[in-house]
């Protein structure tokens, strides 16, 4: 076992309720959750040991939790999560840049090799926890996050050079 494997089996549970009780949001709570883990996967030799690594952990776990909770424009209350607001109180403007956004990716997500296409897809269109993708291949919850991580920085990028492009 990898020293990041075992950080990540024996601090996870820890990092996830510290952001299940900051955000609230299960959902958000695992991704963040395994956002962490990745970047940690390219951060750990940065660790200087000034604190114990679960602090660490949930540092890099809240800094990201703040950082999309002020690009999704919640940093007024960071406790609120989409507000309730229904579907028709949003304006059409914002609907039609969302629906816009959802077919970039689904393109992008098409001309996207495997197994990235297919682990981000059963993660966000299938709902599917990163042990049950990692099982469905026949690898681990780890494998899984990474990969679905890759995906998205993938898609990100993508999206991010046709933005440059126009």
């Amino acid at each position: 076992m990898t020293e990041l494997e075992e950080i990540y089996r024996k601090y996870f549970g820890d990092v996830y309720r510290f952001i299940k009780k900051l955000s609230g949001d299960d959902d958000l709570a695992e991704d963040i959750t395994s956002e962490t883990f990745f970047k940690t996967m390219n951060s750990l030799d940065s660790f200087r040991g000034d604190c114990d690594i679960r602090i660490w952990l949930c540092q890099i776990a809240k800094n990201l939790y703040y950082t999309r909770a002020k690009r999704l424009g919640r940093t007024d209350s960071l406790d609120d999560t989409d507000a309730g607001i229904p579907a028709g109180d949003i304006p059409i403007d914002i609907r039609i840049a969302e629906a816009d956004e959802a077919d970039r990716i689904k393109r992008i997500l098409h001309q996207m090799d495997e197994p990235y296409r297919e682990v981000f897809m059963w993660r966000v269109y299938g709902e599917m926890s990163f042990r049950q993708i990692g099982s469905l291949f026949g690898k681990t919850e780890n494998w899984a996050c990474v990969t679905y991580h890759r995906a998205r920085t993938r898609i990100y990028d993508r999206l991010k050079e046709e933005y440059d492009e126009n």
